[in-house]
């Protein structure tokens, strides 16, 4: 009874009111996830209003507008899907949080899509069909249109999939297969579809072997250290140097869509110098992180933080430059078909890039980051160190693609250089001597695995560091994509062409 205390207003308000917060949360709840798609929506009418202020007075202003907005969704569909492998590697690692990697990407992708896009925009609007072979302006316009349609469609579903496919493979999927259905399979140039199919199939392993080469390194000449501080307080500057050279070297090269196009050599000794420079600079700024730092991994994740930010952005820079093309490509060849006198190779209008720009930025910001948290967590185990690996050889790897108008996967780059640094790691874990002969001078035991005892395969297969399922999920994402996409979209070719012709 002593602890009995009378009730001077009765609980019923208070429920009532409870009952009104629980629908507003559950109400929260359901339209949050409609918001996305609001403002999709909102975006896809805004670049419809866009195209048409600035194709007024031009043949087909309908087909212009209508193909900007099929750009703009495109665009997003890249953003969802393809943006995640820029900054995947570093949410993985911790290195950043997820509302900052959607903010440092989204901007380094519009600054990549503007000042070097360009060029390989160009190439997916003209160098894939011969668009000089279509029967009418028209029937190329909707071959493009049915590009766009059918590779955004196929985007959609895979992100829906949670799977990371090849945006690339999917727009160059859907060129191909519209123009055959246009014009026959000898409006494709299949010339330039061979450098590129080789570039499909040379990039991952490049990316694997650029990322497994860096990891090497690392952990040759940082992480096995007796002196683990020291070593990064050297070798980090260099890492950062050869990010900042290889960057600068790519911009001096006509990286800006041919604003500075000076010759390759020049560019190298630019790219060189700029790096020295980042040497200088970086060098202090990496010893007062060391201060007071214990001589342990730990420690050197905290030393790689702010390289593996800088490196996302970069890679994110790089996409934007190669990647913007399976957007605004097919756009520009509509624009450009429809346009009296315009070239297939002139100058493509900035708001056609604008579009392109800003609808990834946008898809990324709105449906990023499931795929983000699969490629940087669910494939193989990632720290600052593997995660800077990582960005930085897929970084090197788009640009270089770029500098050349090859329209290359940034998809295929990025998970090929995670699973390279993953298997490395495995290969590294059984055969290298320096880490073997470290762990020993410390007193620890090595598994009988790392020795030259035999092994059963059960247990080998238990202890990879590579989930070998999401390998063989994503590389069949990849080799269907480009037949899906090409079917699909002479379907729609087909299609479009018997409702409106």
């Amino acid at each position: 009874m002593a602890n009995s205390q009378v009730q001077l207003r009765k609980p019923t308000l208070d429920k009532d009111l409870e009952k009104f917060t629980f629908t507003e949360q559950a109400t929260h709840f359901v339209l949050r996830r409609w918001t996305g798609v609001g403002i999709a929506l909102v975006f896809l009418l805004v670049a419809m209003a866009v195209a048409s202020s600035f194709a007024t007075g031009t043949p087909g202003v309908l087909v212009v507008a209508i193909t900007a907005a099929l750009a703009a969704y495109m665009a997003m569909n890249i953003g969802a899907n393809d943006v995640t492998n820029n900054v995947g590697a570093a949410v993985g690692a911790r290195a950043m949080s997820m509302g900052v990697a959607l903010v440092i990407a989204a901007v380094f992708e519009i600054a990549g899509a503007l000042l070097a896009g360009q060029g390989v925009a160009a190439t997916v609007a003209s160098g894939i069909v011969d668009r000089s072979i279509f029967p009418s302006p028209d029937a190329y316009a909707w071959a493009m249109m049915a590009a766009l349609i059918s590779a955004a469609l196929w985007i959609n579903i895979a992100t829906i999939a949670n799977a990371p496919i090849s945006t690339t493979h999917a727009i160059i999927g859907g060129v191909i297969g519209a123009g055959a259905a246009a014009s026959g399979f000898h409006s494709v140039q299949w010339d330039a579809i061979a450098v590129i199919v080789v570039s499909w199939t040379v990039s991952p392993i490049l990316g694997g072997v650029i990322a497994a080469l860096f990891l090497y390194f690392i952990k040759e000449f940082i992480i096995y250290r007796e002196d683990k501080i020291g070593a990064a307080k050297t070798w980090v500057p260099v890492l950062v140097a050869i990010m900042a050279g290889a960057f600068a070297a790519f911009i001096a090269n006509g990286g800006t869509n041919g604003t500075l196009d000076l010759p390759f050599r020049t560019a190298l000794l630019i790219g060189l110098g700029f790096g020295f420079a980042t040497y200088v600079v970086t060098r202090p700024i990496v010893r007062r992180h060391a201060e007071g730092l214990d001589n342990r991994n730990q420690s050197l994740r905290t030393l790689f933080r702010i390289p593996l930010i800088c490196s996302a952005a970069l890679l994110s820079f790089a996409h934007g430059a190669n990647d913007v093309s399976n957007a605004v490509g097919p756009l520009y060849g509509v624009v450009s078909a429809l346009r009296s006198g315009a070239e297939s190779g002139a100058v493509i209008p900035l708001w056609v890039m604008v579009i392109g720009a800003f609808g990834i930025s946008l898809g990324l910001l709105l449906f990023g980051p499931r795929l983000i948290r699969i490629v940087g967590t669910e494939i193989t185990k990632l720290n600052p160190m593997r995660a800077f690996c990582v960005a930085l050889s897929s970084a090197v790897a788009v640009l270089t693609a770029s500098a050349f108008a090859i329209p290359v996967s940034s998809t295929h780059i990025a998970v090929g250089a995670v699973f390279g640094v993953g298997m490395f790691r495995e290969w590294y874990t059984r055969n290298s001597r320096r880490r073997i002969d470290y762990i020993r001078g410390r007193g620890n035991r090595i598994a009988p695995e790392e020795e030259d005892d035999p092994v059963n395969v059960d247990e080998t297969r238990r202890r990879y560091l590579v989930r070998r399922s999401h390998f063989m999920t994503i590389v069949s994402a990849w080799i269907v994509t480009l037949p899906v996409s090409a079917l699909l979209s002479a379907a729609i070719f087909l299609t479009l062409n018997a409702l409106f012709t």
